[in-house]
């Protein structure tokens, strides 16, 4: 990885956070499995949990230790060399894309444990509706129903072994062509004014 692309652990792990959910990718006999989840990371940093359906039949390939590969990606978007105005003296550009994400690798456990997973499932909840007004609470619905879908579901616990993060936002260009793609991507669209706000403040 370019060290100019690459970010310290700190700043991967904000990545984690902006994304909030991400593709778990496990290796199995018949081939690559995924599922994608919503997840909580623990304050010092060693796990990360979250839950998934009983009828996802990812879960029925995970065996104890298993690895596993984390994607979250929290900023993308396509980049057009029309955006370089370098490109008048130096006409051999490209198109390429800009982005934000981390790679988060462990080992994954399952739990089916009630208590585990009410943990989980408060945790990710609280995590979410944080800021929020109203905020809505597990307690909000009926105990009855709660406990009948903690019965459908299934914990997933991850010990992180490894974080790494990288932000491609055109640090390789000329000042001039990143101030170009910036400006441009800015009055784009939703995903493409994500990527604009995390290439820094505009002229």
């Amino acid at each position: 990885m370019p060290p100019k692309f690459s970010l310290d652990e700190q700043a991967a792990w904000g990545v984690v956070r902006d994304a909030g959910a991400g593709m778990l990718v496990i290796a199995t006999p018949t081939g690559l499995a995924s599922v994608f989840v919503p997840v909580v990371v623990s304050r010092d940093r060693h796990t990360m949990s979250s839950h998934l359906a009983k009828a996802n039949p990812w879960w029925r390939e995970v065996s104890p230790g298993m690895d596993v590969l984390g994607i979250f990606l929290a900023a993308s978007a396509y980049v057009t060399p029309t955006h370089y105005p370098s490109r008048s003296e130096q006409p051999g550009v490209v198109p390429t894309w800009n982005y934000v994400a981390a790679e988060v690798r462990g080992r994954v456990q399952l739990h089916h444990d009630p208590e585990w997973l009410s943990r989980q499932v408060r945790s990710v909840t609280d995590l979410f509706e944080e800021g929020r007004s109203p905020q809505w609470s597990v307690d909000d619905s009926p105990s009855e129903y709660i406990d009948q879908q903690l019965k459908a579901i299934v914990g997933i616990e991850i010990d992180v072994v490894s974080v790494e993060g990288k932000a491609k936002l055109s640090q390789n260009r000329p000042q001039i062509d990143l101030d170009s793609v910036r400006n441009h991507l800015a009055q784009g669209s939703f995903t493409e004014q994500n990527v604009a706000r995390r290439m820094g403040p505009g002229e």
